[in-house]
């Protein structure tokens, strides 16, 4: 008999997941899934993240090293920036095309939008913000009811978790314009390595210590090299050990994130949706016309060894992963093992671009943002110009560079998108209901699109230097 391939052992072990915990809900064992499942799922996110930083100091390190030539080195950096810049900008002009034509936020009850309207124009009025599209419903004597009432309810920036994601947004909005090139740089590698999600600061030591290392003699190098190739040579062995246990470990992980979820009343995950299907609906074939249809045609035209089943199936495990844990970083390991192994990469380059995609390129999450501030603005009676989706672009994009590569870390730089067109940051708390669940979708993008750009760079390399 024919050994199932693991790919299609992780998507069992996906929908088994997600049945036990609709089944737990309904015979009350929502405690023992939380209890004794969701623990091995957080094991296992915490054992992919165990090795996610070291695997990436030695391989740059060791695809740096392996290129040999600075001039080389320069040339590939150069490609790969232009390359995930361009996939960005395209992410964002989709989301922003699909959901200037779907409305989703205008398919909503009008009495709703009107409260809506209100409520932004009293958050304007409290914050010294000009009102967008001079509609001035607060003028209106006939809301005075409506005014009142609306004025009363508890918003969502009262919420917990908005205020904590608020307090980030506003540190990162006072931020200068190179604080982002200043926080590159570690103060002390070693704290660095300690912390996931400062995974910029570890590629640049890699990058500075590969360089380095490529202008020291060959007689004090080759011992360094040696030990570099070696312990890169373990990690990867100790991804292929734990990934024998994946198919568990996703069931374990999907058990507990639906159970959380839904308690015992399974009734709750489609609640989730209900109120935000337009939206969702939006954001979801925006993902997978990136994944399935503009990734692939890039694809076609520079890497014509693959086909498309072929580089569907070659990245199936990593797209699984990433679903499943939300964190293109916990997901590195197994993107790099997919491209090199089955995309047949040379380790040279997968090892140099997706460690810098898994931080730098979050198309998933750039084209969600476009969708989530026209969606929020429709549903608020606001029309954004032109001038101002073109600003949605440029700060989505810029937003996506070292956007921390971690569950739900869009969220904080949707409030920055949304403070940049005079949007109430606070709204983020409408769409939180659904956002772990598109969370896992736009992380397969984000993975599907490094594997893509790690493709197209090796073969373009491999062509330059035939």
């Amino acid at each position: 008999m024919k050994k199932l391939a693991l790919h299609w052992k992780i998507i069992i072990g996906l929908f088994l997941g997600i049945f036990w915990a609709v089944l737990s809900g309904f015979f009350g064992w929502s405690e023992f899934t939380t209890n004794w499942l969701a623990p091995w799922g957080r094991i296992f996110i915490n054992l992919l993240k165990l090795i996610a930083i070291p695997l990436v100091l030695f391989s740059i390190i060791g695809g740096i090293v392996g290129l040999g030539d600075p001039k080389q080195l320069g040339r590939m950096g150069l490609r790969t920036l232009l390359l995930y810049l361009l996939t960005t900008i395209v992410a964002v002009s989709i989301g922003l095309l699909i959901v200037n034509i779907a409305k989703p936020g205008k398919w909503m009850d009008d009495e709703v939008r009107t409260e809506n309207r209100i409520a932004y124009e009293l958050w304007a009025q409290q914050e010294g913000q000009e009102v967008h599209d001079d509609m001035n419903l607060l003028d209106d004597p006939a809301n005075e009811a409506l005014i009142s009432k609306v004025a009363q309810r508890r918003g969502y920036d009262e919420d917990e978790s908005v205020q904590s994601r608020l307090k980030l947004a506003a540190n990162q909005k006072e931020s200068g314009p190179l604080t982002f090139i200043e926080d590159m740089v570690p103060d002390n590698v070693f704290m660095a390595m300690s912390d996931n999600g400062s995974m910029l600061k570890i590629i640049f030591f890699a990058l500075f210590f590969g360089i380095a290392l490529l202008f020291v003699p060959a007689k004090h190098s080759k011992p360094v090299i040696d030990v570099v190739n070696g312990l890169s040579e373990v990690f990867l062995k100790m991804v292929e050990l734990i990934m024998e246990g994946a198919p568990f470990f996703v069931f374990a992980l999907l058990a507990g994130l639906v159970s959380e979820m839904a308690g015992d009343n399974p009734a709750k995950v489609f609640e989730l949706f209900k109120g935000l299907t337009w939206y969702s609906l939006a954001v979801l074939l925006g993902l997978l016309l990136m994944a399935f249809v503009v990734y692939p045609t890039i694809m076609k035209f520079f890497v014509k060894r693959l086909t498309y089943k072929g580089f569907l199936k070659g990245i199936s495990p990593a797209q699984m992963l990433a679903f499943s844990t939300s964190s293109s970083a916990a997901t590195l390991p197994i993107t790099l093992e997919c491209v090199e192994e089955n995309l047949k990469v040379d380790p040279k380059v997968s090892s140099f671009v997706l460690p810098i995609g898994a931080t730098v390129n979050m198309d998933g999450t750039s084209l969600y943002q476009a969708v989530a501030v026209i969606f929020l603005a429709q549903m608020h009676m606001i029309d954004l110009n032109f001038g101002q989706q073109l600003t949605i672009i440029l700060t989505a994009t810029l937003a996506s560079i070292g956007s921390a590569a971690i569950p739900s870390a869009g969220l904080v730089m949707l409030m920055i998108v949304l403070s940049s067109v005079g949007l109430n940051p606070a709204w983020i708390g409408i769409i939180l209901p659904v956002d772990r669940i598109l969370d896992m979708v736009r992380t397969v993008v984000n993975v599907t699109g490094d594997a893509s750009v790690a493709t197209v760079i090796g073969e373009v390399s491999k062509k330059k230097s035939a």
